[in-house]
């Protein structure tokens, strides 16, 4: 009893010390918090963007569709921030730049962008359109990625670092398969795909050591759709032959800045401030004179683009155009920042069906798929608010799987060239784990039921073959719904169930070929999509504004919620030292494991540098 009181005093004391820590923590943040709003808004009343201003894009926060507030973790090294850069903002201040006087150019100052390729394309189309405006863009890294110098072409001039490189080698897609090691573990997976879905490869990596035929097919025929579409807009603007920038890839030539410069991938070669020399020159200013470079968040900020609280109030009737963000994998549930939820999704589409002043409908999916059962949930939301106002959908990086499932139903789809989408089949794994347990740590089951099916579906044993034959039904009338949808939805392209089941069988589609086949309607990026939206409504531009969902919540509500719910510091993952790579392969794996039911996910994680 003395040793009980002794462990509940010290918990006690542990919950205590715990508590103290976290309020004071958020006391300083807070006391921060308002210290730096009312700094911001003295300093605002001082700083406004200056004549001879260039905006800055450096592009190095994770790129996310809609601008959100930094997300608060209680790390192990105290109170860690996370701030991301949303595509809406980036693409608003390249149309605001390209009108406004006082913003001479744009300094694209690359090297790694943690963004889709997809999302590249959005902002190079921007930039694009920014150079119509007859101002100049230079551009400068001291490492051009893929991604990094597909964006870069379009500047009037592109700067490399004496000792920099571009990386031009051609893409790859490379699987890791673990077949091995669940035999290793004496793990059984029952692996479940719709009968004919030979190309739904998502579960390929734990039941074979290297891609299955059809497997091979899809990533060939998709990879080099995007790489061809990236060739050929290099080409475009450089200037230079396909054939020819095959051939710089295949030889490995492009190993330094000279060769880069040789073979005009790049027109000088540049210190950094020999790059803010030229941008001077640009402005037509001296040595001396301070550079006025404008980052994103800063010009965001520019009193003259925000609108007072007056005019905030008027536009309250106004006519709307509601755009609906779903990005993450899509789960059952209310979801989080990175998952899309059915109950939030749901509510978001409904909201925007309901309210009067919205006149149509943008939903913009970047989603690899999820849970299959969700998916259909807002599909029905999708169907319901097509039916009494336009409902239009732009694919984002991915659209794929549930991703699909949940666009096919609108009234027109916009997707990238290189917007990965289709995968239309689902899969279920149910695992075993009675022969690891057992062989590994000597851990055995028992169990009494009242029925002979009562624990189907446990990981505590094996299925028989008539579970399996129940199962492998459920799976099978999930998908044959998931094509019937598909055609129902895509009727005006002409796809029947059986055209949608030839293209559908899980296999995934570069935007380009999608577009050929019938999933998606025409290539375009947001922007394009919300126009459309606003023509189908009869709305001219003036006539609107956007209404954008989710709403983002103030940030110090958000971190008070966090706080709220989780009462202590997670120390998990803090002493493994495992690369990136088998870190997303082990949450892709925990991720499939613990899905119930099931699942309309793409196949693998889909990254390309």
């Amino acid at each position: 009893m003395k040793q009980f009181f002794k462990i509940m005093a010290a918990s006690a004391l542990g919950q205590l010390i715990t508590g103290l820590i976290l309020a004071f923590m958020f006391a300083v943040f807070l006391v921060g918090r308002l210290t730096a709003a009312f700094g911001d808004q003295e300093e605002s009343n001082k700083k406004v963007i200056e004549d001879n201003s260039i905006l800055h894009l450096k592009l190095d926060q994770a790129i996310t569709d809609q601008q959100s507030n930094p997300s608060f973790d209680f790390g192990l090294g105290g109170l860690n921030t996370d701030s991301k850069t949303g595509l809406n903002r980036i693409l608003t201040s390249l149309e605001r730049a390209a009108k406004d006087e006082k913003i001479k150019g744009v300094f694209l100052d690359v090297s790694m962008i943690p963004a889709g390729m997809a999302t590249v394309e959005e902002i190079r189309n921007g930039l694009k359109k920014f150079k119509e405006s007859g101002k100049f863009i230079l551009a400068y890294s001291e490492i051009y990625t893929h991604k990094s110098y597909y964006l870069a072409s379009v500047a009037d001039e592109i700067h490399l670092y004496p000792q920099g490189i571009v990386q031009h080698t051609g893409l790859t897609a490379e699987i890791m398969f673990m077949k091995g090691l669940i035999e290793k573990l004496e793990l059984d997976l029952t692996i479940i795909r719709g009968s004919n879905n030979q190309f739904k490869s998502a579960v390929e990596p734990y039941m074979l050591d290297k891609m299955s035929d059809a497997n091979r097919k899809q990533t060939e025929k998709y990879l080099f759709s995007l790489w061809n579409h990236m060739l050929e807009g290099i080409s475009q603007e450089r200037k230079i032959e396909v054939s020819k920038l095959n051939q710089l890839a295949d030889s490995l030539v492009l190993q330094t800045s000279d060769a880069a410069l040789e073979e005009r991938f790049i027109d000088r070669i540049s210190y950094r401030d020999e790059i803010y020399a030229e941008l001077r020159k640009r402005l037509s200013i001296e040595e001396k004179d301070e550079l006025n470079l404008v980052s994103l968040g800063t010009y965001a900020k520019d009193k003259r683009l925000n609108k007072t609280r007056s005019e905030k109030n008027s536009e309250k009737n106004k006519a709307k155009v509601a755009v609906i963000y779903a990005v993450g994998d899509i789960i059952d549930g209310k979801g989080d920042d990175n998952s899309i939820g059915s109950v939030n999704l749901s509510e978001d589409i409904r909201a925007a069906r309901l309210d009067t002043t919205v006149k149509a409908i943008v939903l913009r999916v970047n989603s690899p798929g999820g849970s299959a059962l969700a998916s259909d949930v807002i599909w029905r939301e999708v169907v319901l608010a097509g039916k009494v106002k336009p409902f239009v959908v732009s694919m984002g990086d991915v659209a794929a799987s549930g991703g699909y499932y949940i666009s096919c139903a609108a009234h027109k789809i916009f997707a990238q060239p290189n917007t990965i989408t289709g995968s239309i089949g689902v899969f279920g794994v149910l695992p075993n784990t009675e022969r690891m347990l057992k062989s590994k740590l000597g851990v055995t089951y028992d169990r009494v039921k009242t029925n002979r099916y009562s624990d189907i579906g446990s990981m505590s044993r094996a299925m028989d073959e008539m579970e399996y034959q129940i199962i492998q039904k459920g799976v099978d009338d999930i998908y044959a719904d998931f094509i019937n949808k598909v055609a129902e939805g895509r009727q005006s392209a002409g796809l029947t169930p059986a055209k949608v089941d030839s293209i559908g069988q899980g296999r995934v589609w570069a935007g380009t070929d999608a577009l050929a086949i019938g999933l998606v309607d025409e290539l375009g990026g947001l922007e394009t999509a919300i126009s459309d939206a606003a023509k189908r409504a009869n709305l001219t531009e003036g006539e609107y504004i956007l209404a954008e969902y989710p709403i983002v919540k103030d940030p110090i509500e958000e971190l008070v919620n966090r706080l709220k719910n989780e009462a202590k510091v997670e120390l998990i993952n803090a002493n493994f030292a495992l690369s990136p790579e088998m870190m997303l392969y082990l949450y892709n794996v925990k991720e499939i494991l613990r899905r119930k039911g099931v699942a309309a996910l793409l196949p693998y994680h889909l990254e390309i540098h």
